[in-house]
This record gives structure tokens, C-alpha cells and sequence, in this order.
């Protein structure tokens, strides 16, 4: 039987809200305009959608009882890879640099404030621990976040700086291609690393 908890519908629809927000940074680097109802559908939308998938997994988990954790991970996943291109779009548009080393320091600055994100968003829902926040536990998230790290930053630069984007791709969008690349990759290690060492005692 599946515990309804508004709890966790309250929390996937703030998570919702916000990415409806961070998404829009994207958009406009893709040459879109941010017109006012552009800007609302985004936010009503994704402010609907959170609660929806949450409702969906847990369903799942009748089956699987994991994915009522990974269904709250993979919101703040989303949240934070939302987070991670919103930081890294908003430095592209100001500078126009998309490739090269400073690609690999936009992405390393998006990357560890999304992750800061993370950490207490995991801890306190995701997992839902109840030990005070701790440097020894802080310490394990943060070098098993600099593992991800090095994987994200690694094949976004390898996407981004070392293979050639198909014909008609605009190199802003190939630089978001590779930073999605990353993403989806290092969430697997986030999740299994996350859940089995730093916060296996939640």
C-alpha cells in the first residue's frame, strides 16, 4: 500500500515551480523570446508536472519500493540539472564564450552550485535523514560529488570541445547537448553512491 504523503507533493511542486523558472535561461539562449506567456505556461506547467510524476512513480513503487526514493531524487536531480544549465546558459549569454577552456570553468561553476543544492535536498528529503548535517558526513558527499564532478565536467568537455557537432547544430546548442550528456550520466553514480554510502544509514 502507498503512504500518500502531501508532504512529498508540497515539496515536488516547489521543485516544479522553480525548474519552470531555470528552464527559461535555456530557451532564451536558443534564441527564443521570454514572452509573458511563454514565462507562465513554463512555471504553471512544470509547477503541475512535479506533483504528477511523483504521483506516477509512487505507483511504481507498489512494485519496486525504491522508486519512491528515486522518484524524490529524481526531482531534485532535475532541479539541480535545471540549476547546472541555468547557471551555465546565464554565463554564456553574457560573455558569448561557449567552447573551450572557459566552456570547462562555466560548467565546473555550475556544476558545484548545483551540487551545494543537492546535498541538503537529498539529505533532508530524498533520504530523509535525521542526523544533524556533519563535515564527516559532508565531506564523504562532497568527494563522492567530486567524482561526479570529474565524470560530468569530463564527458561534457569531451562532447563540447572533442567531437564535431552534426551539421546545422549552433555550437550553443551542442554545449547544452554535451552539458545534458553529462547529466543524465553522472545522476546514476549520484543516486547509487548517495544511497548506498553517504546517506546509507538514513
Amino acid at each position: 500500500m502507498i503512504i500518500l504523503r502531501h508532504k512529498d507533493y508540497y515539496l515536488a511542486a516547489i521543485v516544479g515551480f522553480l525548474i519552470g523558472w531555470f528552464v527559461l535561461m535555456p530557451i532564451k539562449n536558443f534564441g527564443f523570446s521570454l514572452t509573458p506567456l511563454l514565462i507562465i505556461t513554463s512555471v504553471v506547467f512544470f509547477t503541475f508536472f512535479g506533483p504528477f510524476c511523483m504521483f506516477i512513480l509512487k505507483q511504481f513503487s507498489i512494485f519496486w519500493p525504491v522508486f519512491d526514493q528515486f522518484g524524490k531524487f529524481a526531482a531534485v536531480g532535475s532541479l539541480n540539472s535545471f540549476v547546472d544549465l541555468a547557471v551555465l546558459n546565464f554565463l554564456i549569454f553574457i560573455t558569448d564564450i561557449s567552447v573551450g577552456f572557459y566552456f570547462s570553468l562555466f560548467k565546473t561553476f555550475s556544476f558545484v552550485l548545483a551540487k551545494t543544492s543537492s546535498y541538503f535536498w537529498n539529505k533532508f528529503w530524498t533520504f530523509e535523514s535525521k542526523e544533524s548535517v556533519s563535515w564527516r558526513e559532508y565531506l564523504k558527499f562532497s568527494v563522492f560529488t567530486v567524482i561526479g564532478l570529474i565524470i560530468n565536467v569530463g564527458i561534457a568537455t569531451l562532447i563540447v570541445n572533442y567531437l564535431k557537432p552534426p551539421v546545422h547544430i549552433d555550437d550553443k546548442i551542442w554545449a547544452n547537448i554535451g552539458a545534458v550528456g553529462a547529466i543524465i550520466i553522472s545522476m546514476f553514480w549520484n543516486f547509487l553512491s548517495y544511497k548506498n554510502i553517504v546517506f546509507k544509514n538514513a
